[in-house]
């Protein structure tokens, strides 16, 4: 056997053993993929939560994509939500953010960019991501903040209040904010 020969042969047998990583490459990639292959997708979105009969919120949304079967089971909002919150004598919360998403076992979910809630009472809050505890009502972030209210406008990092403004713990704060008669 030649030297061309041979270098020909070590040459194919080179190229071949590269082509078969390849193709187990792919196929590594495709089992990882299919792992976060959404188990449900629906558009324009719209679901009504109900208590005894009474709409407790109602979650609006353009894109759905729910990932049931990933080993941590979540559901994702890619296109942003828009979600009113009813308390029992039906005043309203809102709430709006360009994304969200939630954690099945942990009843929290995620909102994040332009993440704003209001209330018909005037009070106000705009960060850029916000965790809201659905099982306690509770919302609360470290991130930066802007909140109005009649009583003013403050700026922090860091706040936790309850869905309907009553309770609202700021850290690090700084504006202008009457004092209330309470105190």
């Amino acid at each position: 056997m030649g030297i061309r020969t041979f270098l020909f042969v070590l040459l194919i047998g080179v190229a071949s053993t590269f082509m078969s990583c390849e193709g187990n490459f792919k196929d590594v990639q495709k089992l990882k993929f299919s792992e976060f292959t959404p188990s449900g997708e629906a558009d324009d979105f719209n679901l009504k939560y109900t208590d005894s009969g009474r709409i407790t919120s109602v979650l609006v949304s353009p894109k759905m994509l729910d990932y049931a079967t990933a080993k941590y089971p979540f559901t994702e909002f890619p296109k942003g939500i828009d979600v009113t919150l009813y308390d029992k004598n039906g005043q309203k919360t809102y709430v709006r953010s360009d994304y969200a998403v939630t954690f099945k076992n942990t009843d929290i979910i995620d909102l994040q960019g332009n993440v704003r809630i209001w209330n018909d009472a005037g009070s106000r809050l705009e960060t850029e991501q916000l965790y809201f505890d659905q099982k306690n009502e509770w919302f609360f972030t470290e991130k930066k903040f802007k909140f109005t209210d009649p009583k003013g406008v403050s700026f922090g990092q860091g706040i936790d209040f309850s869905k309907d403004f009553k309770i609202v713990n700021s850290q690090r704060i700084s504006g202008e904010i009457e004092k209330s008669q309470e105190f």
